[in-house]
């Protein structure tokens, strides 16, 4: 591969500039693809010497660019006999307008008859289709010399054309007159003449807006091909950064993390040794300041009798039972014994658990 095959990077951006933002449609092309592939961007040179800018080649193009150009004068002559046509239908809709309220003069009458039966007669004629066309039945069996004996006479449709055509382009002036008041209200309340001349230089006016648009709209096509190209830019920088950030998170993030759990593993012993300690001193705070010197000695001499009438009642529990071994024989006397020593059991009981909670309480 000789080395003139490859791009060098000034002109990777060159043929960027030169071929991707004109000749072919918006890409997300860079300037790293082109050196990549050296054979790719002597392929796009080579195609940009036979393509325009819309994508079409060369002779497509001018060929194009005929058939519009044919078309436009094809379009321009329908257009001024549409106009025509339209601006006699609404002299005769305004004759009939006319009619119903207004007494027209019998030239008035005349023209305006002249005028329909002309057209009625023509468009008659054209429907009828060509005259050599033997093999297809004319329409309702009329031929076009039927039609042509209804034309009005020679003399009323020389008077007729000739008034035609001032009444024409007296429509014609109140409709660019129109026309103009629309585009720019304010020459509403211009004279005839200044109206005139305006309209005169209206087409210009309008093809100048027209190119303005135009270059407004190539101008937006730029843009939003450059912003096309921003948006494929910033998206591979954002996914070079997220994959970065990434790697930071694996190599500094991870590596610490035992460490830090380590830490606030320690941190939440200590405060939970923290908060047992004040627990505990605040039971203690509340046992000093319910019992008082006094109310100890109280509840240990308390304690004393209750251990002392323990005693008791232990030493007359042994009695009853040796007496009870003694006459468990007997009958009725052993259940009364044996009522008695219930009830002192239970009285021992009694005090040995009234015992326990004083003790529990001055512990």
């Amino acid at each position: 591969m000789a080395s003139g095959d490859f791009c060098s990077p000034g002109q990777g951006m060159e043929i960027l500039q030169q071929v991707c933002s004109k000749q072919f449609p918006p890409c997300n092309l860079r300037e790293e693809d082109l050196l990549q592939n050296p054979y790719f961007s002597k392929l796009l040179l080579s195609l940009s010497q036979h393509m325009d800018e819309s994508g079409l080649s060369l002779l497509l193009a001018k060929e194009q660019a005929q058939a519009w150009k044919e078309i436009r004068l094809h379009k321009t002559t329908w257009l001024r006999s549409e106009i025509l046509q339209r601006i006699i239908q609404e002299l005769l809709v305004d004759y009939y307008v006319k009619t119903q309220d207004t007494n027209l003069t019998s030239e008035d009458k005349k023209f305006h008859e002249t005028l329909e039966q002309r057209l009625l007669v023509t468009e008659l004629t054209h429907l009828l289709g060509p005259s050599q066309e033997k093999e297809i039945p004319p329409l309702l069996g009329l031929e076009k010399a039927d039609l042509l004996e209804l034309m009005p006479p020679s003399e009323d449709f020389v008077q007729m054309k000739a008034r035609l055509q001032l009444e024409v382009e007296e429509q014609l002036k109140r409709k660019c007159f129109t026309l103009l008041c629309y585009h720019d209200p304010n020459s509403d309340a211009d004279s005839e003449t200044l109206k005139a001349a305006k309209v005169w230089k209206l087409a210009e006016v309008l093809v100048g807006e027209k190119q303005q648009c135009q270059d407004a709209k190539n101008q937006q096509k730029e843009q939003l091909v450059l912003l096309e190209k921003k948006s494929a830019t910033y998206s591979q920088v954002l996914l070079r950064c997220l994959a970065l950030l990434q790697r930071l998170l694996q190599e500094h993030r991870l590596k610490t993390q035992s460490e830090l759990d380590r830490i606030n593993a320690q941190y939440l012993e200590i405060k939970c040794s923290a908060m047992i300690l004040k627990l505990r001193m605040e039971e203690l705070k509340i046992l000093s300041d319910t019992y008082t010197a006094e109310k100890v000695e109280v509840h240990r001499l308390i304690r004393d009798r209750l251990e002392g009438a323990i005693r008791l009642q232990e030493q007359d529990m042994e009695k009853s039972r040796q007496v009870l071994n003694t006459y468990e024989v007997l009958g009725e006397e052993f259940d009364r014994l044996v009522k008695e020593y219930t009830q002192l059991k239970q009285a021992t009981e009694n005090k040995r658990w009234a015992l326990q909670e004083f003790n529990k309480a001055y512990h």
